[in-house]
């Protein structure tokens, strides 16, 4: 019995080690945080509890932890009433009620249609497109999958690649009407990390985009970089927050940058390098930004400017 208990224990702190989260996404309510890592389990952290003043090492810790997939869930996505996760060619849908409650029965779990029934590529962006409800997939197979469509479209989606192009799509045809090769812009390019998008976030007229590229801001009325920011490494996921760009990649930090080019700040993390940012700004009493990546902690910064504590799966 002690050995069975001393293997268990072992095997869990490897485990442990070797985390990685990638993905994560707020409740519907702001007040519950899921995040999924890669060895395709999803753990639900209770915000409210985290945050209270009688928080205790216990209240960083899930209320749920659960295998949602095979591999790893690369992607995570809130709506109104479901987490949507997706992993190896599949999306699953959980219901936020079913697992504020501790259940974690799926449900549904449905798959792209693939050219061939052979492909299982990684799913690894999703976003809703809240004039029809649809949901726009985009994943290893070189194509952006549209689910559940009705009759209305939003007009154009952007998509960013390994071949170094982002690409504005019509829906309306299902083919681009512009294609931006990041790479072949002087400013921007970065042979040495190659020449992929990794991240890309939109606001307004304008794009974030970079990856083995350095991360970059265009005006896309007139397709062209207004400003590139010199940040060491690739960066991983960008946002806009009000008059900043929050971005994060390799490195052990989150930078804050200013539109005009400038590196604002630099925060440390936790964690060597860092896959996933998300800003909780749905509830004012649960504000907050978390990042993960290269640990099983998520760091939590209820003061933008530095870390209040870390969640730990």
């Amino acid at each position: 019995m002690n050995y069975c208990q001393s293997f268990r224990d072992t095997f869990i702190s490897l485990q442990l080690l070797h985390m990685s989260v990638f993905s994560q996404s707020f409740s519907p309510c702001g007040r519950f945080l899921a995040a999924g890592n890669n060895y395709g389990e999803i753990a639900v952290f209770s915000l409210s509890a985290a945050l209270s003043p009688d928080a205790s090492e216990g209240s960083q810790k899930p209320i749920l932890n659960f295998t949602a997939h095979d591999g790893p869930v690369f992607s995570l996505l809130s709506t109104d009433t479901h987490l949507l996760s997706a992993g190896n060619g599949e999306i699953s849908a959980w219901s936020w009620a079913e697992l504020i409650k501790k259940s974690n029965k799926a449900a549904w779990t449905r798959k792209p249609s693939y050219e061939t029934s052979l492909e299982i590529p990684e799913i690894n962006a999703m976003i809703i497109n809240p004039k029809d409800n649809s949901l726009i997939v985009g994943g290893g197979d070189n194509n952006i999958h549209i689910m559940d469509m009705e009759t209305e479209r939003e007009d154009e989606i952007l998509s960013g690649g390994e071949d170094g192009a982002v690409r504005i799509w019509d829906s309306r045809t299902n083919r681009p009407v512009h294609c931006i090769e990041v790479f072949k812009y002087e400013e921007c390019a970065r042979p040495q990390f190659g020449k992929w998008i990794s991240c890309l976030a939109t606001d307004s007229d304008w794009m974030l985009c970079g990856g083995g590229p350095s991360l970059s801001l265009w005006h896309l009325r007139s397709m062209s970089p207004t400003s590139v920011f010199p940040l060491p490494g690739c960066q991983r996921e960008a946002v806009f927050y009000q008059d900043l760009i929050m971005s994060v990649g390799e490195g052990p930090f989150v930078s804050h940058c200013l539109h005009g080019g400038t590196v604002k700040a630099q925060i440390p993390c936790t964690q060597s390098s860092l896959n996933t940012l998300a800003l909780n700004l749905k509830n004012t009493e649960h504000r907050v930004m978390t990042v993960g990546g290269s640990s099983h902690q998520i760091d939590v910064f209820t003061n933008f400017s530095y870390r209040a504590f870390s969640l730990s799966f």
